[in-house]
């Protein structure tokens, strides 16, 4: 469900004093809404056809850092600036914040008014005409988890990070007393995130203490995206205001469990009918739905550098956390990467539960979604399911084990390359090399623990 306001809505609710600021955002390289805070009456009568923001946007790295190396954007080329376009479609009410409305942007060259190929949207967009050309519209939805701590992230700072304290003492999985506690944050995500025309589905305990998940309705594979980067940005913010935090890493403690997200997926004819469904098929899978699990598969190792961005992100994926570690499919199946659901219903669909609540949803979904149109295309036979605890099954497909080895994989992929480009996979290749040499060089707390004094 796309923005829940018109640009007449917003011009009205100006007049009367409703709202005053508009948050105006593209999107970053990591998933992030990068933009300026506008007066309200400036965007109303006018500032909403376009502004502009530094090329640089697109090259940086968590810390800002002007990363070096970078083809689009560099002190070579003198750092220009991107037209940043408003989406007005994605125009709605930010009720956490005071008197705030928000538009999510589309990155365009500022020469040309072309979209940037590199920017996540684009990236995105271009795999959803894909599929639009051959018929179907891409459904998807991301299941997002995180932990909520008690600490603010102003304490975690002055504190080097050190003293965590979720806001649970013990496993709270699907446990309502537990999750009651925390309902002065909770409650406010799900009903702020409405009021935004967010369409949220439920909140839950998740797999550790102080885990929690938040689920949003399927929808279109960009409004998915949308609406994934909004409830990111959203949690963090209402956590702040309540003098909390929350992180979205894939691993932020070896001995806890991992926070994924999951991606759901499926296509539809473009006149509405599920083109996955098949009742005559032992899972209710038609052949279609098969190609597309297929290339999915075939292509899994190559595309996960997507699904798994940061050095991190490796260390989410360990035997008995109810994350994956082969590749492969199963119906129903949570030991598996890729699980059939909503078996002999109109809703069957593909589960890829490879990607952490650290991805990028655009290019996540992206690179799914070129996948799966990939083994439609070329009508890949799907391999036999396998059945049983993957985790203990040899000589299967496994998930790279780290991002050097995912990223030299994406910068070999003829498929990758092919659909997204050259640029564009040259751009996120050098991303991945920088996030690993930068890790690569810094000394963390377990080595001076393990070495100072033993080694």
């Amino acid at each position: 469900m796309p923005g829940c306001m018109t640009l007449d809505q917003l011009k009205e609710a100006v007049a009367q004093g409703q709202i005053d600021t508009v948050l105006v955002a593209g999107i970053d390289m990591w998933g992030r809404l990068m933009g300026k805070r506008f007066h309200a009456a400036f965007f109303v009568n006018g500032g909403h056809e376009e502004t502009h923001c530094c090329d640089y946007l697109l090259t940086v790295d968590q810390d800002m850092t002007t990363v070096p190396g970078y083809k689009s954007s560099s002190w070579e080329t003198g750092y220009g600036d991107y037209v940043m376009k408003p989406d007005l479609a994605t125009l709605r009410p930010v009720p956490w914040l005071p008197g705030t409305a928000l538009v999510l942007c589309d990155l365009l060259d500022h020469h040309t008014h072309e979209p940037v190929p590199q920017s996540p949207r684009a990236v995105l967009k271009r795999q959803v005409a894909r599929a639009r050309a051959l018929g179907f519209e891409p459904m998807m939805a991301t299941e997002l988890e995180f932990y909520l701590f008690e600490n603010s992230y102003e304490n975690l700072r002055d504190e080097g990070f050190a003293g965590l304290k979720p806001v649970s003492a013990y496993n709270e999985d699907y446990h309502i007393f537990q999750t009651t506690k925390e309902e002065d944050v909770m409650r406010a995500v799900r009903n702020g995130l409405y009021a935004a025309g967010i369409p949220v589905e439920n909140s839950k305990g998740e797999a550790d203490a102080g885990q929690e998940e938040i689920n949003y309705r399927y929808s279109d594979a960009l409004d998915t995206a949308d609406n994934h980067v909004i409830i990111k940005n959203a949690i963090k913010e209402i956590a702040w205001t309540k003098g909390k935090s929350v992180t979205f890493m894939a691993k932020y403690d070896h001995r806890k469990a991992g926070s994924s997200s999951h991606v759901h997926q499926s296509l539809w004819t473009l006149d509405g009918k599920p083109a996955f469904a098949d009742k005559a098929d032992k899972h209710g899978m038609s052949d279609l739905m098969k190609y597309f699990l297929a290339g999915q598969l075939h292509h899994a190792r190559d595309i996960t550098a997507f699904l798994a961005p940061y050095v991190n992100s490796y260390k989410r994926f360990c035997v008995g956390m109810f994350a994956p570690t082969k590749a492969v499919w199963s119906a129903d199946n949570r030991t598996a990467g890729f699980r059939v659901c909503g078996e002999h219903t109109k809703g069957v669909r593909v589960e890829c539960r490879i990607p952490g609540s650290d991805v990028n949803p655009y290019m996540a979904c992206a690179a799914l979604l070129a996948a799966g149109l990939d083994g439609i295309e070329k009508k890949m036979e799907l391999e036999p399911e396998l059945r049983g605890d993957m985790y203990a099954a040899k000589g299967i497909r496994e998930i790279p084990k780290t991002l050097r080895e995912a990223a030299d994989l994406m910068n070999r992929s003829a498929m990758l390359r092919t659909a997204f480009g050259d640029d564009v996979i040259d751009h996120y290749h050098h991303a991945c090399q920088w996030e690993i040499s930068e890790t690569d060089r810094v000394v963390t707390d377990f080595e001076r623990q393990r070495l100072l004094e033993r080694a």
